[in-house]
């Protein structure tokens, strides 16, 4: 019988999560609004394909330090308004 060898995945620090969270949360989020945005402006034309990642790149450049610095006011406002476990 064979024996399965596990794969470790190599993951980054704990210590990162507060930078990783918003990067991946800024490249959705611009990736759907700018979608959205791109389409109600030109329509589904071959336009869209062309116009969308400049407008995707323009929204996370703005998207993601903004996240970065708003984060903590949210954070703390959420626990305002939230109950502690």
């Amino acid at each position: 019988m064979e024996s399965k060898v596990e794969k470790k995945t190599r993951k980054l620090p704990a210590k990162y999560a507060s930078k990783v969270m918003p990067l991946l949360l800024s490249i959705f989020m611009t990736c759907i609004v700018s979608l959205v945005s791109t389409l109600l402006a030109v329509g589904f034309t071959t336009e869209l394909l062309g116009l969308w990642p400049q407008a995707w790149l323009m929204s996370w450049l703005v998207a993601f330090p903004t996240l970065l610095m708003v984060l903590p006011v949210v954070q703390r406002l959420t626990r305002f308004i939230v109950e502690p476990h």
